[in-house]
């Protein structure tokens, strides 16, 4: 068993950090750099949290739970125009990262109205790759509850976030409603605000830890954080991709940020645990830029 930690510091000797978690037999799931500052997110050995806090500690560095580390997950607005973009949202995204998310925003092309909003079949099928998404809705709640269409049908969890309270029973398709998160034309930096938002973090933990137990009834038959490193060691385009985080981990698989038609051959060749890939999972085309997603099959899948 992992877990999941954010190690934040300096630059200077993190290399040693990196190291350790190596001979650990743990994980760099995510690495920031930002001037002279670090962020990693690690998946540690649960036996060995103290020696990586002993060791953040001597770097002057310090060490956090990571719950949402190796999970991905897409933040939707109803549309990319300015009444629902960016304060809210990407205020949303931007606090659920400092728990060690990797998250996507998505606005869809048709979501504005509460007559015309539309949500297609494409852009379901692109939430549907994440572990969870966050429909971030208005200030009122005829605008939250005539919109319940656009997730109602989604397969992966939901959280909706707006600003009135609302019962769930009144928003079909829901797993959670967070309030106090409206549209509002700035920051959200009030008092308020933040409280809202450490309310979406706990139900996003809640809803996550929840899914967690559900697989590992029934377990992928390698870890996808595994299968991670598998492909940043044997494919060496990875090295080329500019993107941040070329490999992003999930629940029950990975996405790769390269081409499916120009690499999924290769992908489905590499080696995990004396396995090929392409055997013990299922290799498609995401709707993401036409990059490459590996869905892990679980235990009792393959005899």
């Amino acid at each position: 068993m992992y877990e999941t930690l954010t190690y934040t510091g300096g630059i200077h000797k993190h290399e040693e950090m990196k190291e350790l978690i190596e001979d650990l037999g743990g994980f760099v799931l995510q690495e920031n750099v930002s001037q002279m500052d670090l962020v990693l997110n690690l998946a540690v050995p649960i036996e060995d949290v103290d020696r990586v806090k002993e060791k953040a500690k001597e770097l002057l560095g310090t060490i956090k739970v990571a719950p949402m580390a190796g999970t991905e997950i897409a933040i939707i607005s109803p549309t990319l125009a300015r009444q629902h973009l960016p304060h809210s949202a990407c205020d949303i995204s931007e606090y659920l990262r400092r728990y060690g998310a990797k998250d996507n925003m998505i606005g869809l092309s048709r979501g504005a109205g509460k007559g015309i909003s539309r949500i297609s079949e494409d852009e379901k099928k692109l939430i549907e790759e994440h572990d969870l998404a966050v429909f971030a809705l208005g200030s009122f709640r005829e605008c939250i509850t005539n919109k319940t269409h656009l997730f109602e049908r989604i397969e992966i969890p939901v959280i909706v976030t707006g600003a009135p309270e609302i019962d769930l029973k009144d928003i079909p398709g829901a797993d959670a409603y967070v309030s106090g998160l409206g549209r509002i034309p700035r920051r959200l930096k009030r008092g308020e605000n933040i409280r809202a938002l450490k309310k979406l973090v706990e139900v996003v933990e809640d809803i996550l830890d929840k899914r967690r137990r559900e697989i590992s009834d029934d377990p992928p038959i390698v870890p996808s954080i595994l299968v991670k490193r598998e492909i940043e060691n044997q494919i060496p385009a990875i090295n080329e991709v500019y993107s941040p985080l070329p490999v992003v981990s999930q629940l029950r698989g990975v996405r790769v940020k390269l081409k499916y038609d120009d690499y999924h051959n290769e992908i489905e060749d590499v080696i995990v645990n004396d396995r090929r890939l392409g055997d013990i999972s299922e290799v498609v085309k995401s709707k993401m830029y036409g990059y490459t997603l590996v869905k892990l099959l679980s235990e009792t899948s393959i005899i």
